[in-house]
């Protein structure tokens, strides 16, 4: 008996802003389940921003996406057909097969998932209690070292790993959490629903100024998902001894042409700055950790989240392409139906 699959592929690699014509939708007919293989009908499938960056063929921490091969990345989905025993009928499950409404493959490319909390989607796995929530976490704490007290800016505030950033540092004790975002709706948002002590719409006026007005005391941490002119803010209102994680440069990901580096470098010698960049593969230790923190202030209550759910495999680029605009508030996942 065969079983359809609908996958999306790399049909191209984008120059400058992606295009639906740099994908494509394609049916795959599964055959019967081979000795050690799972079925896994998905329930959500995520889009990430870091995946602009595997659609170049260039050297990265990550091997780029194949030319003609389904896109690949976070899911969840539950178990229909099984071959081992521990992944029976009705295990959920994540994995990285991505773009896909069916996968089928060896079991050890799954990992069973308790079942979401009361309230929550499945989908919250993919978000604040998974990779996202993680990310934020270990970049905030280990790479940033934010002690109480700090005064912490997070660049693209109001997506999903900002909103977990900015929640994190306050659960922490940070004396003042700042962000930027790309509407005014969103700086409404961190203020009111994330905990930001400030915010600012980084479309209003030049970023050096706007992050002044808001910590004219200067920052002690740096959380960058945006890189570019916010990476320049960051540099102008640090603090002697200031620490930045760097954990994406969305600024530069469309570029077609060499994104020129901050003017304003040479604080990092004068201030004693550090700038780590960080990948959450070389973190997963944390994950324990990790667990127990996100895990507690979840059942409290003391973590919030929002998603942007696009329903439809077929629509998964325009998730992306709507990732890549700032269409999204918080985590934007594909829900299948």
């Amino acid at each position: 008996m065969s079983h359809t699959s609908t996958q999306i592929q790399l049909a191209q690699r984008p120059h400058g802003w992606p295009t639906h014509d740099d994908f494509r939708t394609v049916t795959v007919e599964y055959g019967d389940l081979d000795a050690g293989q799972v079925r896994v009908v998905n329930e959500f499938v995520s889009v990430d921003p870091y995946m602009r960056g595997r659609m170049i063929d260039t050297r990265s921490y990550i091997p780029p996406f194949g030319l003609g091969e389904t896109m690949t990345g976070g899911a969840v989905g539950r178990v229909v057909e099984s071959t081992v025993e521990d992944l029976p009928v009705g295990t959920l499950v994540s994995h990285q097969f991505g773009w896909r409404d069916v996968a089928q493959e060896d079991a050890s490319g799954f990992r069973a998932l308790p079942e979401p909390p009361v309230g929550a989607s499945s989908s919250v796995f993919l978000g604040v209690l998974g990779m996202t929530g993680l990310t934020a976490y270990v970049g905030l704490l280990d790479i940033a070292r934010m002690q109480p007290g700090d005064t912490v800016f997070v660049s693209g505030a109001a997506g999903a790993v900002g909103t977990a950033v900015g929640q994190i540092a306050r659960l922490k004790g940070a004396g003042r959490v700042i962000g930027s975002a790309g509407s005014a709706e969103k700086v409404t948002l961190l203020t009111e629903r994330y905990g930001y002590d400030a915010a600012f719409d980084y479309k209003d006026a030049p970023v050096r100024k706007e992050l002044r007005d808001a910590a004219p005391d200067g920052i002690d941490v740096y959380f960058d998902n945006v890189g570019g002119d916010h990476l320049e803010a960051a540099l102008d209102s640090f603090n002697d001894g200031g620490r930045a994680a760097l954990c994406g440069a969305i600024a530069q990901y469309n570029a077609t042409s060499r994104t020129p580096g901050p003017s304003n470098m040479a604080n990092i010698i004068t201030r004693g700055l550090t700038l780590t960049g960080f990948t959450i593969g070389n973190h997963l230790d944390r994950a324990e950790a990790f667990n127990a923190d996100m895990g507690t202030w979840f059942a409290n209550g003391e973590v919030v989240y929002d998603e942007t759910v696009v329903d439809g495999i077929e629509n998964a680029v325009d998730a992306f392409l709507g990732l890549m605009r700032g269409e999204n508030t918080g985590k934007m996942v594909v829900r299948i139906g």
